[in-house]
Formats: structure tokens, C-alpha cells, sequence
């Protein structure tokens, strides 16, 4: 599976990276060390020191400046190399530096830009701050998880909801239907998304419901390159699916839960995933225990966690495998359609003459 390279990745919260303080991880097996100035400003460079490749991730911060701890050469913030232990400064070639990445505080998330191409800003996902008024403190949260599997079975896990009706069947009870998998939802491929829209008649769980209601739940997706999902749910009286004749009700209606789902590939077999979930103030927070949800919800995430990579072993195991598509895949196979059609189109920039 190929990736796009133009594209934000998120690599960390941005709570998780303190002042002076340096973390490494690897993105489509690129190796990154993100660290913090003492004023809080990021910077990303290829974690690997010229000398010998010893990490910079286990290096120190030196004002502004990061120093590699195994034998001393110093970096400031556009990585070039400004001191070498026991050698004068004007035998320092300018030459010696190494790669930086475009890196940006965003959403409550660190993002690094992974591709040769100017970074574009307004190509980060529009992730909704779990800061906003209207959610910050209702009944939020934030985690994050690794899977020992490539990033595209994870997206694949994101993208088709309807393992829900089977996966969680268990671990979600009620809170879970077989209308997930039987309700068809409808599709739309964007230039650099796919938008899901499914309503589940008669739930037993939405916006404001009380125990022992039954709401019609509208659930939004939104899968943005380069792996980043947005679950919006609204819930309404029952009969309301019908009346709408399954169209999108008022997009004015704040949602009364919104949830993010950030997968970023480290390496080919690795995938680190990142995942916050919000409620609404007017939602009210008495219908269920915020640590009990939390239960739920981390339950079924480790559901996702062995099921893929167990998946991923066999796939290992099988030559020449492929996956058979069934109508659920739809949204799956738009978004893989991006992606191809954006990785062609960086393969042509690079290589110009192989498009002539």
C-alpha cells in the first residue's frame, strides 16, 4: 500500500510534548524527533545524527538548540549542525544539517508534513477542538493506542462501520444494532474525502434520550486523507428517518456527540492511532458514568486491536491475497480511489518524464 506524502500526519497530542522536552516516533517509517523550545515553539527533524545516526530523540535541549548525547554535535532549529565537540566552528561545513519537517500545533494535535512539496496548511483536517465551548468538559476525553498492523487495514476498520453490528456486539450491548451492518448508508467521495450518512431507526441511545428511549440517530462520517475520521451523531424523535425519507436532516443542529479517529502508519507494520471523543453541553452527562463509557469505548477499541492484528498475520501468510468487496466497501474503495489518484499524481512530480 502505498501513501500519500503531501499530507499532515498527526504524531502526537499536543499536551504529550512538554517545553524541552523531545519525543521520537516514525512516520511511514521516516524516523522524527519533535521537540519544544523553552517558549513552546516545535520543531521536527529526521532523528538521526550525522556522525553516526545516533536518535537525536535521546538527546537534550539546549535553549534553543538540540544536542545529541552520544557524542555532542549541536543543532539549532533549522538543523544545521552549529558545534562539534573539541572541533573549531569554522571547520563546521554549513553542509552539515539534517532534514526538517514542517510541523504544526493544531487542534490539540501535533502535525508533520511528510511530503517534498511546500507544506499547505489548509490541507490539515478539519478536526473540531475538543476546547470549543459547546464541548470542552461535557463528557470528554482523549486516548491513543499502537496496532502491530500496516495503517490501511486500521483506515479500512474506520471506514466501513458496519463490523459494529458484529465486533461490539458483545462489548456494546444495546448500545450497538445489527442496523449498522443492515441499514445502507450513503456514500460520497470528495477530492480528499469520503462522507458517510446513515440513519439507524429507533435506537435506544441519542442526544438528550433518557433510559428506555428510543431516538432515530443520525451518524455523519467524514474520512479525510491522510487517515483522519470525524463521527458526528445527532439524535431525534422516532419517526423522523421516515419523514425525512432518509435524507440529512437540518446541518444547523449541533451535533450531541462528536468523535476523531487519527491513524498514522509509522512503519509498515506498525500504526499508531490516536482517538478523542466530546459530548455537547446540552447534552445531559447524568444518563451514563463518564469512566463507565470511557470502559466501553476502550473495550471495543482493544476488539478493533486484536481482530486487525490477527487479520494482519494472516494476510502475512497468504500469498497473492485479495479482498473481496461486498457493498459496505464502498466507502473503502472511494477513499482508496483518492489516494491513488494522489499518489500518481506525486509520482508524476517527482518523476515528470514518467507521465509523458
Amino acid at each position: 500500500m502505498n501513501y500519500v506524502r503531501n499530507a499532515w500526519y498527526a504524531a502526537s497530542w499536543a499536551c504529550d510534548i512538554a517545553a524541552e522536552k523531545l519525543l521520537g516516533i516514525r512516520i511511514l517509517n521516516d524516523p522524527i524527533v519533535i521537540w519544544r523550545n523553552a517558549a513552546g515553539a516545535l520543531t521536527a527533524f529526521e532523528d538521526r545524527c550525522i556522525h553516526r545516526l545516533a536518535p537525536l530523540s535521546l538527546g537534550r535541549c539546549e535553549g534553543e538548540k538540540l544536542r545529541c548525547m552520544y557524542h555532542g554535535l549541536l543543532y539549532d532549529r533549522t538543523g544545521r549542525v552549529v558545534d562539534i565537540p573539541g572541533q573549531e566552528k569554522n571547520r563546521i561545513p554549513d553542509t552539515l544539517r539534517v532534514r526538517t519537517y514542517p510541523v504544526v500545533e493544531r487542534h490539540g494535535c501535533v502535525w508533520v508534513w511528510m511530503g517534498n512539496a511546500a507544506a499547505d496548511e489548509s490541507l490539515i483536517p478539519p478536526v473540531i477542538d475538543l476546547d470549543q465551548p459547546a464541548y470542552a468538559n461535557y463528557f470528554s476525553a482523549q486516548g491513543q493506542m499502537d496496532f502491530a498492523a500496516e495503517g490501511f487495514l486500521v483506515s479500512d476498520n474506520l471506514l466501513d462501520l458496519s463490523h459494529l453490528s458484529f465486533l461490539h456486539a458483545e462489548s456494546f450491548d444495546d448500545l450497538v444494532s445489527q442496523a449498522w451492518a443492515r441499514e445502507p448508508p450513503k456514500f460520497t467521495k470528495r477530492e480528499r474525502s469520503v462522507r458517510t450518512e446513515q440513519w439507524l431507526r429507533s435506537q435506544p441511545f441519542g442526544g438528550g434520550s433518557k433510559p428506555g428511549e428510543r431516538v432515530d440517530t443520525y451518524t455523519r462520517t467524514d474520512f479525510y486523507v491522510p487517515g483522519v475520521l470525524v463521527i458526528m451523531d445527532r439524535g431525534y424523535p422516532v419517526g423522523t428517518a421516515d419523514t425525512l425519507n432518509g435524507q440529512e436532516p437540518d446541518p444547523g443542529q449541533p451535533a450531541y456527540s462528536i468523535s476523531g479517529h487519527l491513524v498514522t502508519p509509522m512503519t509498515s507494520r506498525s500504526t499508531r492511532y490516536f482517538f478523542w471523543a466530546a459530548f455537547h453541553r446540552d447534552y445531559d452527562p447524568s444518563i451514563h458514568d463518564h469512566d463507565a463509557v470511557m470502559t466501553y469505548a476502550q473495550k471495543g477499541f482493544n476488539e478493533d486491536k486484536k481482530m486487525i492484528e490477527a487479520q494482519q498475520q494472516i494476510l502475512d501468510s497468504t500469498p497473492g491475497w485479495r479482498f473481496i468487496p461486498t457493498r459496505n466497501d464502498r466507502g473503502v474503495l472511494f477513499y482508496n480511489q483518492i489516494l491513488e489518484k494522489l499518489v500518481r499524481e506525486e509520482s508524476s512530480q517527482v518523476n515528470p518524464s514518467s507521465s509523458s
